[in-house]
């Protein structure tokens, strides 16, 4: 027996003007009606951004590629299922018959476009500030675990680690040339993988930076090789 949507919006916290547009957001292509593709695809826009802006304003010293893999661990599929088990969204979806009696509703992939239409559905109700509310409401413990327990990892650490996972020696790091003036410096380093010769470069206003960047670059050069 499929539950009452309305108590789905109560444990959400919030009051359909458009009550259509959450059953929508909780009909699967496969049942009767409208599905909730759409709103699946302008939910999983929304999540993306407001996630993304939220990361922005929690990890100011992350950089581009730091900010990139937080939100992606966040709202990855296994993640987003996982909020939507927390709120037993899968006991209000409409699913066809085949896909009920299969058992569908706990299917992660299932329940993270449910979701995800859902963030969609309040967008389309009442805008884009209720919308943003909810999902921070909701990922409000995994925005602060990424925080916290240190998932934003700079490059040089992660390409440490994944040498030293393959008992690899450590990186070696070596500037090659600095210019700019005295207040505004450029930097040139060159990272080096011992046992393998690979070199790449990166370039920064500081050594820091220019050596974050060579190590982001040698992470991607060997990403098929580890």
């Amino acid at each position: 027996m499929i539950a009452d949507p309305g108590r789905l919006a109560r444990i959400l916290g919030y009051s359909f003007t458009q009550p259509d547009l959450l059953i929508q957001a909780l009909t699967h292509r496969s049942a009767q009606g409208v599905s909730n593709e759409r709103l699946e695809f302008l939910g999983d826009a929304l999540l993306g951004f407001v996630i993304a802006e939220a990361l922005w304003e929690l990890l100011p010293e992350a950089d581009e590629g730091d900010l990139s893999r937080t939100r992606a661990s966040l709202v990855k599929k296994e993640a987003l299922a996982r909020l939507a088990r927390l709120i037993k969204l899968g006991d209000y979806l409409r699913l066809g018959p085949g896909e009920s009696r299969t058992g569908a509703h706990g299917r992660d992939s299932i329940l993270e476009d449910a979701l995800e239409a859902v963030f969609g559905a309040v967008f389309l109700d009442a805008g884009f500030e209720p919308a943003k509310a909810l999902i921070l409401k909701l990922f409000r413990e995994p925005l602060a675990e990424a925080v916290n327990q240190g998932q934003i990892k700079d490059p040089k650490t992660r390409l440490q680690e994944e040498l030293q996972a393959f008992k690899r020696p450590l990186p070696l790091y070596e500037i090659l040339d600095i210019g700019g003036t005295q207040h505004e410096q450029s930097f040139r380093v060159a990272c080096l993988l011992p046992d393998s010769g690979q070199t790449t470069q990166g370039s920064g206003s500081s050594r820091r930076r220019a050596e974050q960047e060579a190590a982001e670059l040698m992470l991607k050069l060997i990403a098929h090789d580890i």
